[in-house]
């Protein structure tokens, strides 16, 4: 899409291109454990997350500029999926994949709107200002609810454990410290209904 394309139509383009996050499946089951969750289902529950749980930040945030951030945060994905953060061979590349695929999407924008979407992900991916602590914390505390409320979900799929999840979650500690305690006691409760291995 060339430069001087209508900035309606670059709008548009988009809005139909993010339609395709829809269809990338992530390894999380939704709570009832009848399908797989999208990326999109997830990117929308962590709006919602951060609208209501912003009390809990580690520290005062923008709550629209979280929002914003989390419904971004993984519109990379369209082009390099998802990988599966406990599988290490998965991860491997996924910050250059990701990096082009956020210069294809968002380069379908007008600059100004590619520009400050493109820097909503980088603020997410580099978790250093207080509203990406608290949109990093969300997106490791939301499948720790889900595969809770399935049975394990994807935990028992791959054979987790605790020293895993705990390894994972470890960013709620500062972005939300206040559900740290609750992560903990979710994770003993995950062990003891045989979910995790000790």
């Amino acid at each position: 899409m060339s430069a001087d394309t209508p900035r309606l139509a670059r709008q548009l383009r988009f809005v139909v291109e993010i339609d395709r996050l829809k269809t990338v499946l992530r390894q999380t089951l939704l709570t009832d454990a009848s399908r797989r969750e999208n990326s999109a289902e997830h990117s929308w529950h962590l709006a919602l997350m951060a609208a209501l749980l912003a009390e809990h930040a580690g520290e005062p945030v923008d709550v629209t500029r979280t929002m914003k951030m989390v419904l971004v945060h993984d519109v990379v994905e369209i082009d390099a999926g998802d990988a599966f953060c406990y599988d290490a061979a998965a991860n491997v590349g996924k910050e250059e994949r990701e990096k082009l695929a956020a210069e294809r999407i968002f380069g379908l924008l007008p600059a100004e709107q590619a520009e400050e979407l493109r820097a909503l992900w980088e603020e997410f991916e580099a978790g250093a200002t207080p509203e990406a602590r608290f949109a990093v914390a969300l997106d490791r505390l939301q499948p720790l609810l889900q595969n809770i409320h399935s049975g394990g979900g994807s935990w028992r799929a791959h054979g987790i454990a605790r020293a895993q999840v705990l390894r994972r979650m470890d960013p709620i500690r500062e972005g939300a410290p206040a559900l740290w305690p609750q992560v903990l006691e979710i994770v003993d409760r995950a062990v003891a209904e045989g979910h995790l291995t000790p």
